[in-house]
């Protein structure tokens, strides 16, 4: 089986902020534990005693609140590229999906649908990739507990049986579960991948989604794990950034 982690990043009906994002990782069932080891270590750096107590949360750690205050910057920042850096480790092929809308170009009421449309049918076609491959598996999505809950579960089950603008999900082994992030690194590891993708649309901050962007899901050279819905202007605007000026160190060497 896969699973496919998945967070928000820009609440549907925060006038905030411009864009939504919805996204994270599928990875194989047999690999999150080693995935999960490979932060650990990360989170002990902060607090030996008691890594679990260490949160990776994107947000959280930029603004250096909750367990991250008194941390300074530069550490903050590095275990942040640490974390992102296991996107590369060829063991445990991770696999990046994302869905990034622009609001003012979606009814408030249909962005959280059509984002969970987006990367379900990604996820969907992915698993059907692997059955015409002689592998088949089943896949579940599994998502931070949240308000959203109910509204998920109940778009999973129609566009299940009902189906949903490109067709019907053939290959999900049940509707989406919900974690608390806190008991769950891989929500977390969703939570960073969301945040970094959200700050680059939001605050023209590519620091992240330059290390991100090359593991998006993508068969024979087409991408297909990255959906975007944005506007020409937001286009051009990303297109035209200047080189960040507090570049993000390179990842800290593993044993």
């Amino acid at each position: 089986m896969y699973l496919l982690y998945l967070d928000e990043s820009g609440h549907s009906h925060d006038p905030s902020s411009q864009f939504f994002v919805l996204a994270g990782f599928s990875i194989f069932e047999r690999q999150t534990h080693w995935l999960e080891s490979a932060i650990d270590p990360i989170a002990a750096r902060f607090n030996a005693a008691n890594p679990s107590a260490i949160e990776f949360h994107g947000a959280v750690m930029r603004a250096g609140r909750d367990v991250w205050h008194g941390v300074a910057p530069a550490d903050r920042v590095q275990a942040v590229v640490d974390v992102l850096a296991l996107l590369a480790n060829p063991q445990l092929q991770v696999r990046v999906f994302a869905s990034v809308i622009e609001k003012a170009l979606v009814p408030q009421d249909q962005i959280l649908s059509k984002s969970f449309e987006n990367l379900a049918s990604q996820f969907d076609k992915y698993l059907a990739g692997m059955y015409l491959r002689k592998n088949p598996q089943r896949g579940l999505v599994i998502f931070d507990k949240t308000s959203y809950e109910e509204k998920l579960q109940t778009l999973s089950h129609f566009f299940k049986h009902q189906g949903h603008a490109n067709g019907k999900l053939r290959n999900f082994a049940e509707v989406p579960l919900f974690l608390d992030s806190k008991a769950s690194r891989l929500i977390q590891f969703a939570d960073l991948l969301a945040y970094w993708i959200f700050r680059y649309f939001q605050a023209g901050d590519d620091r992240g989604f330059n290390m991100i962007s090359p593991y998006f899901h993508a068969y024979n050279g087409v991408q297909h794990g990255f959906i975007k819905q944005v506007s020409s202007a937001t286009e051009q605007r990303l297109a035209a950034l200047a080189p960040a000026q507090y570049p993000f160190p390179t990842p800290t060497p593993t044993p």
